[in-house]
């Protein structure tokens, strides 16, 4: 039973749809529509239900699905234990950050690391939502989160602090008193920060002027003049538009982590990075923690 062949079930069991198994997989609807047929003309047996709706499993698809994701778990653990064991320093080496940290902080980092090794081509995922590592999805993460998971191994680089900031044409005229002004905020898809959650639990009552999906949302309708914004520190204390309401809040700070996962933190590109930039990333301390202002 060919793995690929899973690989295309599994895909369509999870998206529910083919035209959602292709996007997954990165191949197109014919691909996946003609694929599935023949697994189960192979088989024998019908995996799933064409409905309307989508593709729902049958009493045998759903059997299969729970032996198929079995096998890709251990498929996945033997890639990541052989990748352990790489010692060149050369090769793809995927990297995950955000936004803001790549904008603000990581990329002359980046580049210095490319002249150091220039045998290890980057692949640079800027994402908000976390990716999957264990699913190889990324070999590292640099991170703001006050929990990383279980299954990561890796280096806590400092504190990240938060501030409250406004553009100084907004402040002119105004009270500095927090609850007065208009502000500029992250909506629910971002509760579980630390920052929305001091602002939500501080000002309940605050007058909403904008919301976002993305702190670098929150820094772009701040220097417009739309309101306040709870900022990381490094982001906003460089830019001479905006300047600070109070000291950096202990309760919003969160934390950067250079992470991967246990099964490839030998393997030597991985490690290579990690060095490089744990050491790299110590020249911006005092930016990320708030203490340029």
């Amino acid at each position: 039973m060919p793995w690929d062949d899973l690989r295309i079930f599994l895909a369509i069991a999870r998206a529910g749809s083919l035209s959602g198994a292709a996007r997954s997989l990165g191949v197109n609807h014919s691909t996946v529509f003609r694929r599935i047929n023949a697994f189960e003309e192979n088989l024998g047996v019908r995996l799933f239900e064409r409905m309307g709706t989508g593709y729902a499993l049958t009493v045998a698809g759903e059997e299969m699905r729970a032996s198929a994701e079995r096998v890709e778990g251990e498929i996945e653990r033997l890639d990541r234990r052989i990748t352990g064991q790489d010692l060149r320093l050369e090769g793809a080496l995927i990297v995950t950050t955000t936004d803001t940290l790549a904008q603000h902080i990581l990329m002359p980092h980046v580049a210095n690391f490319r002249e150091a090794f220039p045998g290890i081509r980057l692949d640079l995922i800027i994402d908000n939502a976390n990716v999957n590592m264990s699913k190889r999805q990324a070999d590292v993460a640099v991170r703001p989160t006050r929990d990383p998971p279980e299954t990561l191994v890796g280096r806590r680089i400092s504190d990240i602090a938060f501030a409250c900031y406004a553009s100084q044409e907004y402040m002119q005229g105004r009270s500095s008193e927090l609850a007065e002004l208009d502000w500029v905020h992250l909506d629910d898809s971002l509760l579980h920060l630390a920052a929305d959650k001091w602002f939500r639990r501080t000002l309940p009552n605050a007058r909403s002027a904008m919301t976002t999906n993305s702190v670098l949302g929150l820094q772009l309708g701040c220097e417009a003049g739309l309101g306040a914004a709870v900022l990381p520190c490094f982001m906003a204390d460089l830019n001479a538009n905006l300047q600070r309401l109070q000291p950096p809040i202990d309760e919003a700070a969160s934390i950067l982590w250079l992470l991967t996962h246990e099964d490839l933190r030998h393997t030597a590109r991985v490690r290579a990075f990690m060095d490089f930039m744990a050491d790299a990333l110590k020249t911006d301390i005092d930016l990320l923690e708030g203490r340029r202002a």
